[in-house]
This record gives structure tokens, C-alpha cells and sequence, in this order.
């Protein structure tokens, strides 16, 4: 068994130590040290190609990375992304990533299989079927042949299956008409307030700062301002660099 982290406070979901990831050399992530804290959205914003989705894939163990990654206080370095998942951190991959060939039933189905608990299969089901309406009238269809909005439903669905303690979410928003982000955020903020946990990458800095509760701006790998998300939204800086896209909150 891996050693606890000393320094994680009960409180703690997650904390990343001089976590750093490259790929032939090239480093896409520069000592991240940060802390998620349980019952919270933190969420990472930045440029595109600033490392938010490798920071994330090694959280979840489909990247290698060095540094430290410790979970509810257990060192996770060494413990294989399946392993990770059983432990609770499950991810929503940018692109949503559904089995095209399957219907949303069996993708579904399949997410059971992702988490520790397989026991409450039903009670899973009618909880994401209440999420997302929509889901339970497509139950049956094939999920390549769903919207994009649609599509982005079933991926949160699949990751709810497996009980998660922690969902990592890497921009969930992309490609989505404002009405159909809005509907996601609005049931991604209803899981928090259930007390779901939640790291949230977002190319949308308003709508990401609107929703989450603590916040960092990552640039070239590395971490140059964290805070309150309220700090960062009011912080000019910020505004000017990351607010261009326009905002959904008044649908949420």
C-alpha cells in the first residue's frame, strides 16, 4: 500500500505535488501544485495547448507523469488508471468519447462497470435517467446516432455509473450549442450541490469562473494564478485575456 500524503487535510479530494508530464521531452505540465478540496468545483483555464487536458490525464492515470497525485490522502503514482477509477476518480474525456456502436443503454451499462459498486445498478440508472430525461427516451438508440449535446449527456451518465467520488471534467461545453451548455451545467452543478466533487477543465473562462468555487489559470505548463473563482473574475487580467466568449449564466 502506497503511503498516505502528511500534508492532506481531511478536507482534501486531491493534491497534485510539482506534478509534471512530457511527452519525448517536451514538457507539457511545470510542477502543478494544487489542492482540490471535497465538495467543490475547481476548475482550470487557460489557452489551448496550456497542458489543462494532460494535467487531467494524469490525474486519471492515462498519462504518465512524475510529482506527486494523492487522493482522499492515498498516493495514487503508482496505481494504474483502472485502479483509479474503482477508487472513485472516473473521467469525462474531452469529446465525449461514447461507444458509437452501442446503444445509450450499453454505455451506460458499461460506466457500472468502471467504479467499485456494481450493487445498485437500477438505482444508478433512475438516478442519470432523472438527470438527463433525455437519456431514459433514447435508451435503446444507438448513441452515435445522438446530438452532440445528447452525446455529452451520456458521457456524464457513463461516469456517474460508476460512483464516482470525483469527476474530472475536460471541457465538457466544447462543441455545444448555449442552450444544451447551459442544460449540462445545470446538471453539473445540481451534482455538486449533492456534494460531487469535481475538476473542471473549461475553454469557457466566464462560464467556467460562474461556476466553480476555486480556480487556477494554467499557461505553458504551469500554474500562474490560483485563487476564489470570484478573485479570477474580477481580476482585469483575467477579463481581458479569457472573457471573449460570451456567457450561457442567465440560461442557468
Amino acid at each position: 500500500m502506497n503511503p498516505p500524503n502528511p500534508a492532506a487535510a481531511p478536507s482534501d479530494a486531491l493534491t497534485l505535488q510539482n506534478l509534471e508530464v512530457h511527452y519525448s521531452g517536451i514538457f507539457a505540465v511545470r510542477g502543478v501544485t494544487l489542492t482540490v478540496r471535497r465538495g467543490e468545483i475547481f476548475t482550470l483555464i487557460g489557452p489551448n495547448g496550456a497542458g489543462k487536458s494532460s494535467l487531467v490525464n494524469a490525474i486519471s492515470g492515462i498519462v504518465r507523469s512524475s510529482g506527486r497525485i494523492d487522493f482522499e490522502g492515498q498516493n495514487l503514482n503508482a496505481v494504474p488508471a483502472h485502479r483509479r477509477s474503482r477508487a472513485g476518480v472516473i473521467q469525462v474525456p474531452e469529446g465525449r468519447r461514447v461507444i458509437a456502436p452501442m446503444s445509450v443503454y450499453e454505455n451506460l451499462e458499461l460506466g457500472s462497470e468502471a467504479g467499485a459498486s456494481r450493487n445498485d445498478f437500477k438505482a444508478d440508472l433512475a438516478f442519470v435517467y432523472d438527470l438527463f430525461p433525455i437519456l431514459a427516451e433514447r435508451r435503446n438508440q444507438l448513441s452515435g446516432t445522438l446530438s452532440g449535446g445528447q452525446q455529452q449527456m451520456l458521457a456524464i451518465g457513463r461516469a456517474l455509473m460508476g460512483r464516482p467520488k470525483m469527476l474530472l471534467l475536460d471541457e465538457p461545453s466544447l462543441g455545444l450549442a448555449p442552450v444544451i451548455v447551459a442544460d449540462v451545467f445545470k446538471a453539473l452543478k445540481r451534482l455538486n450541490d449533492q456534494g460531487m466533487t469535481m475538476l473542471l477543465v473549461e475553454q469557457n473562462a466566464r462560464l467556467a469562473l460562474q461556476t466553480a468555487h476555486h480556480a487556477a489559470v494554467l499557461e505553458q505548463g504551469r500554474i500562474v494564478r490560483q485563487g476564489t473563482a470570484a478573485e479570477l473574475a474580477a481580476d482585469p487580467a483575467i477579463t481581458d485575456l479569457y472573457f471573449g466568449q460570451a456567457t450561457v449564466h442567465e440560461a442557468i
